[in-house]
C-alpha cells in the first residue's frame, strides 16, 4: 500500500513542477515527424512548408503529378495495350475520386501527403459487389498501420468524429515512400531535419535584422552608473529612437553615453551564401532540379532541357511507379491484376521543342530511309496528348508509309534486261 501511495506522490510532485518538455517534444517528433532541430526551430510537416524552398518542391512535385492523366488499360496478345474507358475505375482515377475532388485535386493531396509524412492514405468506399465506387482521403496523423503477429496489416483510423474504428488490408488505399520496415513510410521532414531547420533559422534571422532597420544589436557604454530606473528608460527610449520607422535616423548620445556593436553583421554569416546553399540542398532532399525552384546560378541553356529530363525520369518517374503499383495491389480485383493495369501518361512533360518533334516525327514516318515505325494518325495521337487536337484521318493515314528513298517494287529476275542505249 506504502508502494502505491509513493507513486501517486511522486506523480503529483511532476505535475506540479510543470510538463516534461522532452518527453512531450519526443512523443510529438515521433507522432507527427518532425522535432527541434539543432539551430533551435521546431521541424515538423506545418512549420517545414514555411520554407520557401520546401514549399517550392513540394508544390513542383505535386502539381507536376496531380496534371498527369492517369489511365486505365487492359493487357492484348502480343503487348498491345487498349483505353479502357468504360472500366469502373477509369472515372474514379481519371476524373473524380469522389464527391468533393477532382482526381488532379486528389493527387496533389497525395503527394503533399507523402512528400511531409512518407505515407498517402484513402479509404476504399465499395459497393455490395466489391466495385470502387470512391476513394476518401484519410489524413496520415488519423491513421495508425499495426503489423499484427501473424503478418497481416490492419489500420487503426481515427474518425472524425473521435471515434476509433479499424480497417483491412484492401479497405485503405496505402500508398508508401522509403520504408524501414515494409509496412509504413518514414517521414522525409523527420529524416531532413536539420537542413529545413537551417533553412528557417536563415529566414527567421532575415525577418529579424529587416524589422531592426537592418541594425545590428550592440550595447551602450557609460563612464558613470546608472540607477535601474535610469537603465530601463534609456533603453526604451534609445530602441524607440533606432527601430522600426525610426531607423537610419541620426541620434544623439549624451553623457558620455558610446554605442558598440557586438552581433554579427549578415555579411560575417555568411547569410545569402547559407540561405542559396540550403536552398540546393532541399531541392535535393526531393530531387527537384533547383531552376525549378527558381534557383539558376548554376543553371545554363544547354542544361535545363536536360535537367527536365532528368526530373521526369528520376524524379517522378519512381512516384508514378510507386502509385500505380499501390493502385494494382488496393484497388484492381484480383481476378484482373494479370490484364489490367493503371498507367500515368508522362508525354506532355516530355515534349521537346518544335524543331525536335519535327525531326523525330518526320524519321517515324520514314524520312531519310529508316523504315517508318508509325503512321500519320498515331503522330496525331501524340500531338493530341500535348494539348493540340487532332483527330485520325483514316484511310492511308492509318497504314505505315514507305520510306522515301526506298523502291517499293521488287524487280523480277527473269525480266529481260534493259537494253543498253546505242551511241
Amino acid at each position: 500500500m506504502a508502494g502505491i501511495w509513493k507513486t501517486l506522490a511522486g506523480w503529483a510532485q511532476k505535475s506540479a513542477s510543470g510538463p516534461d518538455w522532452g518527453t512531450l517534444e519526443r512523443f510529438l517528433a515521433w507522432s507527427f515527424g518532425g522535432g527541434a532541430s539543432a539551430s533551435g526551430i521546431i521541424v515538423n510537416p506545418q512549420t517545414a512548408m514555411q520554407s520557401a524552398a520546401v514549399y517550392s518542391c513540394i508544390q513542383v512535385l505535386a502539381q507536376s503529378v496531380g496534371m498527369l492523366p492517369l489511365n486505365v488499360y487492359s493487357g492484348a496478345p502480343g503487348g498491345a495495350r487498349k483505353a479502357e474507358r468504360n472500366h469502373p475505375l477509369w472515372p474514379i482515377l481519371h476524373d473524380q475520386p469522389n464527391d468533393y475532388q477532382t482526381s488532379v485535386e486528389f493527387f496533389e493531396m497525395l503527394i503533399l501527403a507523402l512528400c511531409l509524412r512518407g505515407n498517402a492514405y484513402a479509404y476504399v468506399n465499395r459497393t455490395r459487389s466489391g466495385r470502387v465506387a470512391e476513394l476518401l482521403p484519410l489524413h496520415p496523423d488519423m491513421v495508425r498501420p499495426e503489423m499484427r503477429p501473424d503478418f497481416t496489416l490492419v489500420y487503426h483510423i481515427t474518425m472524425p468524429d473521435g471515434s476509433f474504428k479499424d480497417y483491412e488490408v484492401g479497405e485503405i488505399f496505402h500508398v508508401r515512400g522509403l520504408t524501414l520496415n515494409g509496412w509504413i513510410g518514414i517521414s522525409p521532414i523527420a529524416y531532413a531535419r536539420e537542413s529545413i531547420g537551417l533553412a528557417l533559422a536563415t529566414e527567421k534571422f532575415g525577418g529579424q535584422l529587416f524589422r531592426n532597420g537592418a541594425k545590428m544589436g550592440g550595447v551602450l557604454e557609460h563612464p558613470g552608473k546608472v540607477s535601474k530606473e535610469a537603465y530601463d528608460r534609456l533603453k526604451d527610449s534609445f530602441d524607440a529612437a533606432t527601430s522600426g520607422e525610426n531607423a537610419h535616423k541620426t541620434q544623439l548620445l549624451e553623457e558620455g553615453l558610446k554605442f558598440a556593436k557586438v552581433s554579427m553583421t549578415s555579411e560575417d554569416s555568411q547569410f545569402l551564401e547559407t540561405r542559396q546553399y540550403q536552398r540546393g540542398e532541399i531541392a535535393g532532399i526531393f530531387r527537384v532540379p533547383p531552376h525549378m525552384i527558381g534557383d539558376l546560378s548554376k543553371a545554363t541553356f544547354s542544361n535545363i532541357e536536360q535537367q527536365s529530363l532528368e526530373f521526369v525520369n528520376y524524379t517522378l518517374m519512381p512516384w508514378l511507379i510507386r502509385i500505380e503499383k499501390a493502385i494494382k495491389r488496393d484497388l484492381i480485383d484480383p481476378k484482373e491484376r494479370s490484364s489490367i493495369s493503371a498507367k500515368f501518361n508522362p508525354a506532355a512533360l516530355l515534349r521537346g521543342d518544335n524543331a525536335a518533334r519535327a525531326s523525330y516525327f518526320s524519321k517515324a514516318l520514314g524520312a531519310g530511309g529508316s523504315p517508318a515505325w508509325m503512321t500519320q494518325d498515331e503522330v496525331r495521337q501524340v500531338e493530341s496528348n500535348f494539348g493540340t487536337i487532332l483527330n485520325p484521318m483514316g484511310g492511308t493515314a492509318g497504314v505505315l508509309p514507305i520510306a522515301t528513298n526506298v523502291t517499293s517494287v521488287i524487280a523480277d529476275p527473269d525480266a529481260p534486261a534493259s537494253p543498253t542505249p546505242k551511241e
